[in-house]
């Protein structure tokens, strides 16, 4: 049984990358999917994945450095696009919640990323955060025919509408919390065919070790909770969310 942590930032932990994939290893995390928020972290996020053998990467502008985009750093991410352990356009979207960038540029540049995905036929992975209307509306309208992974989903009142588009839905470890009733729900009625689980770490440790920094192997802990929600063992979720993440990222090579 070996799992997938589908999405964590290994740069943000303040320990070292090697030690947090040897630890994954050993907890029997096999795939450990790092993403880029902006130029920099994109390159690292690559490099981290030609050093690494269970690390691949994602690559764009978190809706936090959407201000800071410009001709050259579009030209990075583009390049980096192409790179075999490069799985997706991500981490992407928008953050009405701290607005650390203009909404108008947020939204620009989420369109921009959209856009890109579709021309490089790469996936693209969503960060949303009260901005539910916007993110959705701006999918429709420009993202026909693109594979999209909801990193942290975090919309359970549009359950239904994001499953009959067919997106994914990666759950973190705030499924875990015990005042995530609505999100725990969603978490039982996704279609198995569309689930996904992740880290997102250092952030949104699960219980019961809420309150430290998060880790790759600590997602072990989120497949059992989810699993139990489910009704299945964590072995047939295993399973489940490896097909899932094979379909959703056609360059993913899993042992």
């Amino acid at each position: 049984m070996t799992y997938i942590d589908a999405h964590t930032h290994l740069d943000h932990c303040k320990v070292d990358a090697g030690d947090l994939v040897a630890a994954a290893r050993a907890a029997g995390v096999g795939t450990i999917v790092q993403s880029g928020t902006d130029a920099a972290t994109s390159r690292l996020a690559v490099r981290l994945a030609e050093r690494f053998p269970e690390v691949w990467a994602t690559v764009g502008y978190h809706p936090h450095d959407a201000k800071e985009l410009d001709g050259p750093g579009q030209r990075v991410i583009e390049e980096l696009a192409a790179h075999p352990r490069v799985l997706a356009v991500g981490e992407v979207g928008l953050d009405y919640h701290y607005d650390h960038s203009p909404r108008a540029r947020q939204r620009e540049v989420f369109e921009w990323h959209v856009r890109l995905a579709a021309r490089v036929g790469l996936p693209l992975v969503v960060h949303t955060r009260e901005a539910d209307d916007h993110t959705l509306d701006l999918l429709s309208k420009e993202g026909g025919g693109l594979t999209v992974i909801l990193h942290c989903f975090s919309l359970p009142e549009h359950l239904d509408e994001v499953v009959a588009r067919g997106y994914y839905l990666s759950f973190a470890g705030n499924v875990t919390f015990p005042k995530a009733a609505a999100l725990q729900e969603a978490a039982r009625r996704v279609p198995a065919g569309r689930i996904l689980l992740e880290t997102d770490a250092p952030y949104l440790t699960p219980v019961p070790r809420r309150g430290r920094p998060n880790s790759p192997a600590m997602v072990v802990r989120t497949y059992a909770f989810v699993a139990a929600l489910r009704g299945v063992t964590a072995a047939d979720l295993t399973a489940v969310v490896r097909e899932n993440a094979v379909r959703a990222y056609p360059r993913l090579r899993l042992e």
